[in-house]
């Protein structure tokens, strides 16, 4: 794409959630545009998500420098150059043909983390040939052959990621109707199974060869508990953060267990519908916390401002889902990159707006309900 070609992309890119949900949908089949867009059940707790956040009023305070806005964050003894990551989401070729290889270099091109799904359309090597030594995390769906899990884990650490995030919350899969209208399966497709395919243990355990029924066998995993996170623990050095923790009772348990990080999220309303709204479980989560392991966020971010509210409830950071992968459908790694772009500046003007002038003072930064 030329520089000119780039100028015009650019001025005419959606801006605005909606904006970005439309333009996908004219781009996406029927099955995956509402694989994304959906939630589970009756959509109760997709909605809430987005709504909830209009409970939270900031009360800005005045007359402080803002002139020159530090977004960094520290996390795990690496310094990243804005608070906004880029969550795990699986069988990214539904979107574009480049996938997960066009939305890690997005990534990297900002510097901040990658979250790459186990369900990748691409595998865990061909993400870190594709982007070097760029900020890369690894999220684990656990196997009912675990043996096949920690392999995985063995490669992400081999190939220079930086932490692992285990999903806790999809111990089967939500109710989700759009999925069943449309006799929509992507894993049936076989769009998810890159990082099964290289896997020789994974491999070894199939018996007729069929790669997808022996995902499907493996994904579901209703015994996961405790224990087997000990065994994870293990088998890694890396950093270890638990996604899909809504209760203050399960943070507590994984800061003694000795887990080094949370994600709040109820998996973007794509699980149990009718649980609490993402935001509203982050609060108490972080008094719970206490500071004593780095809380991150998803579920519901739509636009800046939502991310001043997250940081400000006591988020170290959050992940981005279905904004990017909308850009991703729109236009590849350049469409990515300009909804970083907008929202990187968004939360900048916001958060300057807040007078807030470093991600340091936002304990100071009150909200109300």
């Amino acid at each position: 794409m030329s520089k000119v070609e780039n100028i015009s992309f650019a001025e005419n890119f959606p801006i605005s959630f909606k904006e970005l949900e439309k333009e996908a949908e004219k781009v996406m089949g029927a099955g995956g545009f509402g694989y994304v867009q959906s939630g589970a059940g009756g959509e109760e707790t997709l909605k809430k998500n987005i709504e909830s956040f209009a409970k939270y009023s900031i009360v800005p305070r005045m007359l402080r420098d803002v002139s020159v806005p530090d977004t960094s964050v520290n996390l795990f003894g690496k310094t990243y150059p804005y608070p906004v990551f880029l969550a795990p989401i699986g069988m990214q070729r539904l979107e574009h043909s480049e996938g997960e290889l066009a939305s890690a270099r997005a990534a990297a091109s900002f510097g901040i983390p990658f979250i790459q799904s186990t369900v990748s359309s691409y595998s865990i090597e061909e993400i870190a040939d594709a982007t070097g030594t760029s900020p890369k995390w690894f999220q684990l769906y656990w196997s009912n052959y675990e043996d096949a899990a920690f392999s995985m884990v063995r490669r992400a650490e081999a190939s220079g990621y930086e932490a692992i995030v285990l999903t806790v919350d999809t111990v089967m899969m939500g109710w989700r109707e759009a999925d069943l209208r449309n006799n929509f399966s992507p894993l049936k497709l076989g769009y998810g199974k890159a990082n099964y395919e290289s896997d020789p243990v994974f491999m070894a355990t199939l018996h007729d060869g069929d790669v997808v029924q022996g995902i499907l066998d493996n994904i579901h995993h209703p015994t996961l508990s405790w224990e087997h996170i000990a065994r994870l623990r293990e088998k890694t050095s890396l950093p270890i953060l638990l996604k899909g923790i809504l209760h203050p009772e399960d943070a507590r348990l994984a800061v003694e267990k000795g887990i080094d990080g949370i994600i709040v999220s109820n998996h973007g309303g794509r699980q149990l519908d009718g649980v609490i709204a993402a935001i509203d479980a982050l609060g108490p989560i972080v008094k719970e916390v206490k500071g004593r392991i780095p809380v991150l966020f998803d579920s519901g971010i739509r636009r800046g401002s939502d991310v001043v509210k997250a940081l400000a409830l006591g988020a170290d950071a959050v992940c981005l889902g279905r904004p990017y992968v909308y850009g991703l459908a729109i236009g590849g790694q350049a469409g990515v990159e300009n909804v970083l772009a907008n929202f990187i500046e968004e939360t900048k003007v916001s958060l300057s707006l807040a007078g807030v002038g470093s991600l340091k003072e936002l304990a100071g930064l009150q909200l109300i309900r």
